[in-house]
């Protein structure tokens, strides 16, 4: 500890720099005003010019200490002073080591995933990308690597993963195993148990359910009012919009995905099928990644060039550093049946009953609110039958024969509910689902929902 400077107010003599006078702050005196033997106003400027005073006794005198002359000292902790510099090494890590995050992540990457995050995603700035890879090329190490080598450039603080119900515990797993991310999976329970009521604000590293935000109306108002670093979008497929003549439909989640690329700087979409056979569909998902380039409508022109914003491999052209195959070699070809009497028999009757019922569907569903109602739950009814018909024949008849059941049951009691004058029941959705979300059969994801729970929502839908 500095000794103290003065015994008596003569000790104290204009210029010289003190410490003690302001906490944490080296002082230049001006001045020394004495007032008698106890007391004296001392007249002192701080390093940014600024003036101030202050009354001192001759005790006071004991906490004031000469500043040291040199603005360097080797006095401070070792330890500390080896830790600040080991951060700002690894900070700057990837100037020296461009695979930086391959380093410090628990896997061994193929050529294809060090092609994609260093050659094709780390040079965008900012990076807006679909990565359309066949399934099994490693999509979810692809965006742990690009998660990390963000992180380790300082590029990225806050990130929000959006994938299906049934893949966000996978997510979990494998970034926290492969690359000691520790992610958070969004749920009611994290919204309830947030101080501030927005989960959003208060976790930079979240997994949300990608249904779960399209349908939530509450939760996207909390979404909106926050902004992300990197947002991952895992099956973007799904976040579809259908043009019909020169209207586009948009979709619950389409719309998601348009508020989510206004609120982050870098966006990955990730699916193994960017294009549904539908060109102006294909350039409606592309506006997910910019608005401007890839809004309007083609009007016969092809499709603009997308090699910039869009990787695809298919799995015959993935190798490892040897050059050997990832994947088996595929032979795809149609294999053509007769189907026998009873079968044909068996899905002209069923096609002809869907066809018929659709159509009745889309009628009620462009008329009056009630009507629509209906309309819309019968067509999601009949797309189950439809889906049915394709399992096996033994899948179609047992539903066939349960809504016979049904529908003889239901009789019944309509005759009993109209012979005693009562009100008919009305047959609500199952919790936590809403008309909208049968309302697209084209974009309603089935694998939200296991077995059971599917069967009943077709279940109550057919009633």
């Amino acid at each position: 500890m500095a000794e103290a400077l003065a015994t008596t107010f003569a000790d104290i003599t204009a210029g010289a720099r003190l410490d003690g006078v302001v906490p944490n702050v080296t002082v230049t005196v001006v001045a020394l005003q004495v007032h008698g033997p106890d007391s004296a106003t001392l007249t002192y400027r701080t390093a940014d010019g600024r003036l101030g005073e202050r009354l001192i006794s001759v005790a006071d005198l004991a906490a004031l200490a000469p500043a040291p002359t040199s603005r360097w000292g080797f006095d401070a902790d070792g330890g500390l002073f080896r830790l600040a510099s080991e951060a700002r090494r690894m900070r700057f890590a990837h100037l020296a080591d461009p695979f930086a995050a391959v380093d410090v992540s628990s896997i061994e990457p193929y050529p294809h995933q060090i092609d994609a995050v260093y050659n094709r995603l780390l040079p965008q700035r900012p990076v807006r990308f679909v990565l359309a890879d066949d399934p099994g090329a490693g999509k979810t190490i692809m965006s742990g690597l690009l998660i990390r080598e963000l992180m380790l450039r300082g590029d990225v603080e806050r990130c929000l993963i959006v994938a299906p119900g049934s893949l966000v515990e996978q997510w979990q797993d494998e970034l926290a195993d492969r690359f000691e991310l520790r992610f958070e999976v969004l749920s009611r329970a994290t919204v309830e148990a947030s101080y501030t009521g927005n989960p959003f604000a208060e976790k930079n590293l979240l997994i949300a359910r990608l249904d779960q935000l399209a349908r939530a109306e509450d939760l996207q108002e909390r979404l909106r009012a926050v902004e992300w670093d990197l947002v991952i979008v895992d099956e973007a497929h799904k976040m579809a919009a259908h043009s019909y003549g020169v209207e586009l439909r948009r979709t619950k989640r389409f719309v998601l995905g348009e508020m989510l690329r206004d609120r982050t700087r870098h966006l990955l979409l990730l699916t193994a099928t960017p294009h549904n056979g539908k060109n102006e569909d294909f350039l409606a998902f592309l506006s997910l990644l910019h608005a401007d380039r890839f809004a309007g409508r083609l009007r016969g022109r092809p499709v603009p060039d997308v090699s910039d914003v869009m990787r695809r491999r298919v799995k015959e052209n993935l190798r490892t550093f040897e050059g050997r195959r990832l994947f088996p070699q595929r032979h795809a070809h149609s294999v053509k049946f007769e189907l026998s009497e009873p079968e044909t028999g068996l899905y002209e009757a069923v096609t002809n009953y869907v066809r018929t019922g659709m159509a009745k569907a889309a009628d009620m569903a462009d008329s009056g609110a009630a009507d629509r109602r209906r309309g819309i739950i019968i067509g999601f009814a009949l797309a189950g039958l439809q889906r049915r018909l394709a399992s096996s024949p033994a899948a179609i008849y047992h539903s066939l024969r349960r809504r016979c059941e049904r529908l003889d049951a239901q009789a019944a009691e309509l005759r009993r509910l109209a012979a005693a004058g009562e009100p008919v029941p009305v047959v609500d959705l199952p919790k936590g689902v809403r008309l909208s979300d049968l309302e697209d059969l084209h974009s309603h994801d089935y694998d939200d929902y296991d077995d059971a729970e599917l069967k009943e929502l077709e279940d109550v839908c057919i009633d």
